[in-house]
């Protein structure tokens, strides 16, 4: 950052940029100066006013920069390659982007507050419950191989991370397909 592009919250840095703002302001019109109270509150009506147009402005900015990240990270996580999933200690599922939701079948808003141990095949639901529980007892980063499916339907094999972050002790899951990799590898 340049030396112009200052934090405002300082007040006491914001009321001389506002005062300096305002004195370049009077020089322009050349009014004459006059100390009454009248001119003494409209200086002070004036110089709140600055303050706050460039309070506003650099809201304004932190506004724009923040949109920018919120499109950065939605794309990143919405978009990824690989599916992610917030768990709740039960296996409910708090949210996902929408490639996890296409691995499952099912559309993205359907499965939130769903249960995503039903969606684990029942051959792979073993590997998956002692994943699952270690991951809330570890809180380290485990991962498992398992298989998705249900209704006796196979969906996917899938390649899983996860850990348990934060205060509410939710799992975050990241689930890869390698379906494709182990029909290779059983072909080889």
């Amino acid at each position: 950052m340049n030396k112009e592009k200052r934090n405002f919250t300082d007040e006491q840095m914001l009321r001389r940029k506002a005062e300096e703002q305002l004195r370049k302001n009077q020089n322009k019109v050349a009014k004459p100066v006059i100390e009454t109270d009248t001119t003494k509150l409209l200086h002070e009506l004036q110089v709140h006013q600055i303050e706050l147009e460039m309070q506003n402005e650099e809201l304004r900015q932190a506004n724009e920069t923040a949109e920018i990240a919120l499109k950065k990270y939605t794309m990143l996580y919405d978009f990824s390659p690989m599916g992610y999933f917030t768990l709740e200690s039960d296996g409910s599922i708090c949210d996902l982007n929408f490639t996890g939701a296409e691995m499952l079948g099912e559309k993205r808003f359907s499965l939130v507050n769903a249960n995503f141990k039903l969606f684990v095949s029942e051959k792979s639901i073993t590997v998956f419950n002692t994943f699952f529980s270690k991951v809330f007892s570890s809180n380290a980063k485990e991962s498992c191989e398992v298989m998705l499916g249900y209704d006796h339907n196979p969906l996917s094999t899938v390649y899983m991370e996860g850990i348990v972050t934060g205060e509410n002790r939710q799992c975050l899951l990241s689930v890869v397909d390698i379906s494709e990799f182990t029909k290779l590898k059983r072909i080889q």
